[in-house]
């Protein structure tokens, strides 16, 4: 149900006082966009790994792995999170994020892909981070709602670059936002919100790679339904996206209520 005009400003102002007491606001984060695609030679570099930034970004093809870095300096603290933009068929794509560095452990290395595990070095471990249960949030500024997956603080032993690598196990392709750093300042892309409207739709998949059967291999397509994630912390709990009552009345006032079940 739409909310009735003559409320509607009162609504909004109370929409806003409650969206800045939200700390996983998208629009809190310096939006920047993966373009071109990133590569192992040409990752895409955050400045400050400090600073909360939201990068929108697509596996466009089955087997594609994204590549993003910063510098830490050592005994440095950063948040490193995936959220996934409420796009038809993307309520099960959940990619996995490695994060390889100085000092971290090298026994996960292994489970890096191909290309990512030539990166480490003698002195270089991995971290990765699995998808877990899916909460879900709604963003009022944008009126964008999103699956959020893994969030992870993590402390570099060494001062150097990191790496952080985003793929999908079974090569699903979709889109995500990869979340790095907490410190809220003003930045970003500055054409973002037209940009977001291109970046809102499925992922669709290039005509090469449409030579699998789908009866033989479903995950090379978009819409799939992948197997039910479990969370890291109950394994007996399916991974039903949950939605916060914050949430919820914010997309209700905002007549935005079926974004957020």
């Amino acid at each position: 149900m739409k909310t009735p005009n003559v409320l509607r400003p009162y609504v909004m102002l109370l929409a806003l006082l409650c969206a800045v007491a939200l700390s996983d606001v998208a629009l809190a984060h310096q939006p920047f966009f993966e373009n071109p695609d990133s590569t192992p030679s040409s990752p895409m570099s955050v400045s400050d790994p400090e600073i909360s930034t939201a990068l929108y970004s697509t596996l466009e093809r089955p087997g594609d792995v994204d590549y993003f870095s910063f510098t830490v300096s050592a005994r440095q603290t950063i948040e490193i999170g995936l959220t996934i933009p409420q796009i038809e068929g993307q309520q099960h794509f959940a990619p996995t994020i490695g994060v390889i560095a100085v000092g971290l452990d090298k026994e996960s290395v292994s489970e890096l892909p191909s290309d990512a595990i030539e990166l480490v070095s003698m002195q270089m471990g991995a971290e990765l981070l699995e998808a877990v249960e899916a909460t879900v949030f709604f963003e009022p500024f944008s009126r964008t709602a999103y699956w959020r997956r893994q969030r992870r603080r993590i402390t570099f032993p060494s001062a150097g670059e990191a790496v952080v690598v985003v793929w999908h196990p079974q090569e699903s392709v979709g889109r995500y936002t990869l979340v790095v750093g907490q410190r809220e300042v003003l930045g970003g892309d500055p054409a973002f919100a037209r940009k977001l409207r291109d970046y809102w739709t499925p992922v669709v998949v290039p005509p090469a790679a449409e030579d699998t059967d789908v009866a033989d291999n479903p995950a090379h397509y978009p819409t799939q339904v992948l197997p039910v994630l479990r969370s890291e912390a109950t394994e007996s709990n399916p991974s039903t996206p949950q939605c916060s009552w914050l949430m919820r009345m914010l997309a209700y006032l905002l007549g935005e209520g079926e974004r957020c079940q």
